[in-house]
């Protein structure tokens, strides 16, 4: 067994540096003397520490609080600007950054249409929609500490290739972080896409302190994110929750996969497949995401009209209340129609998804599922409802499931929050000599 290492003075200085830039991230700007509360340092260490990380430009003062005696005492907090971040979100069709300081806040942002074809051009192209947007908040490219680019694919740790990930041209490229890091002159690193949405929702959204659960994304694509004891799982290939490849009961039994939205969850529940099933009970369209807000609208209008007349208590309907004609009944003939019909299709597919969920509960036993990406978001309260009661009817555990409260782009919000984490345990312990 090694030795412990000594605590020796500078060790003990970066221990104490990195408390109280924890104290001042999570509180905001702090006097001395409430620092030296939150941390149990004394009075002279706090204020040691405060000029040490003045001087190294990690906290700067923030204006005088007075006192009810009259007295005062100098406030401070975290320069925002000792570290800047990107964030990217990649899809076939476009690049989309945001630049964020220390603190978050997000400084500037660019999106590029066109990601590019050849490996050489996708790193150029990246490059200009970084540069595009940390200009965009008055910075040089230079000047960004850490990048992180969501895309739908992941990144095999053994081959440092991107796989799951044949729609999106150019990126199949040996060592590809290392070539985007080598392009932007940058510390780069790459994850999925809906793994990056399932660490927003675990820093500030329905996941916050809970240590095991999964998001299920349908959108275009369908992916899924696993929380383990509060890290993500990659698998050993970095695949784990490409369920869009997974074999589905009563969808076509696929061999070979290794193109793009060619496995049975896929064919069952992506966007061609909604579309195919919100037309088959008359909802028309080319959008699947729109069909299907369209379909969970007239529940919701039918839902308030019921109300209205005393047949419900209000409100959005729950799983027991969206069965055939219930819901339809004493309606007017056409809202009560298209009431029945959306049911019926939202049915169907949350019965498909609650399948595939069944066969993750099964395995991974989540305390939460999150529903999350397009075409789950516009299906809304009457969708998660539907697939809930579905799931409840064919596990044990009863996970709860529940709509993404992440707003905005939760890929983008994801990789900020991972761009953010690295960068602060780099400037935290920077004081570390």
């Amino acid at each position: 067994m090694a030795p412990p290492t000594p605590g020796t003075p500078s060790l003990l200085r970066a221990i104490n540096d990195r408390a109280a830039l924890e104290m001042l991230l999570a509180h905001g700007a702090l006097t001395r003397p409430r620092l030296g509360e939150l941390t149990g340092l004394s009075k002279p260490t706090a204020s040691q520490l405060l000029a040490r990380l003045e001087q190294a430009g990690l906290v700067v003062q923030d204006g005088i609080k007075g006192g009810s005696t009259g007295r005062t005492a100098e406030m401070y907090r975290i320069d925002p600007s000792a570290a800047h971040v990107a964030g990217l979100d990649v899809t076939p069709v476009r690049i989309r950054v945001a630049v964020a300081d220390l603190l978050g806040t997000v400084v500037g942002e660019h999106t590029l249409r066109t990601p590019g074809r050849s490996g050489e051009d996708v790193v150029g192209r990246v490059r200009a929609a970084v540069d595009s947007a940390a200009r965009a908040g008055g910075l040089e490219l230079d000047r960004l500490n850490r990048v992180v680019i969501g895309i739908q694919g992941a990144v095999d740790p053994s081959t440092g290739r991107l796989g799951y990930a044949a729609h999106i041209p150019g990126w199949h490229v040996p060592d590809v972080t290392g070539r985007m890091a080598e392009g932007l002159g940058l510390r780069v690193a790459i994850e999925n896409d809906v793994n990056l949405a399932a660490l927003a929702e675990l820093d500030h959204g329905q996941a916050a302190g809970i240590r095991d659960f999964v998001l299920l994304w349908v959108g275009n694509g369908i992916g899924m994110a696993a929380v383990l004891g509060g890290r993500l799982h990659r698998g050993a290939t970095g695949g784990a929750g490409e369920i869009g490849y997974m074999p589905l009961a009563g969808a076509p039994l696929v061999r070979g996969v290794r193109r793009a939205h060619t496995g049975g969850m896929q064919l069952a529940a992506g966007a061609p497949a909604v579309l195919k099933l919100m037309r088959g009970h008359g909802f028309r369209g080319t959008d699947a995401v729109k069909t299907v807000e369209r379909a969970a609208a007239s529940i919701e209008r039918a839902s308030i009209e019921r109300a209205a007349g005393g047949a419900l208590d209000g409100g959005v309907p729950d799983g027991r209340t969206l069965d055939g004609g219930a819901l339809a009944a004493g309606l007017p003939e056409k809202a009560a129609d298209e009431a029945a019909r959306a049911a019926a299709a939202l049915a169907e597919l949350a019965a498909r998804l609650g399948i595939a969920l069944a066969n993750v509960t099964a395995v991974l036993d989540p305390e939460l599922i999150i529903l999350s990406g397009g075409v789950l978001h516009a299906g809304g309260e009457p969708l998660r409802a539907l697939i809930e009661r579905e799931l409840h009817a064919l596990t044990i555990p009863r996970p709860r499931l529940r709509l993404s409260s992440v707003e905005g782009n939760p890929v983008l919000a994801g990789a900020l929050h991972l761009a953010l984490a690295q960068a602060r345990d780099e400037v935290f312990s920077s004081t570390f000599r």
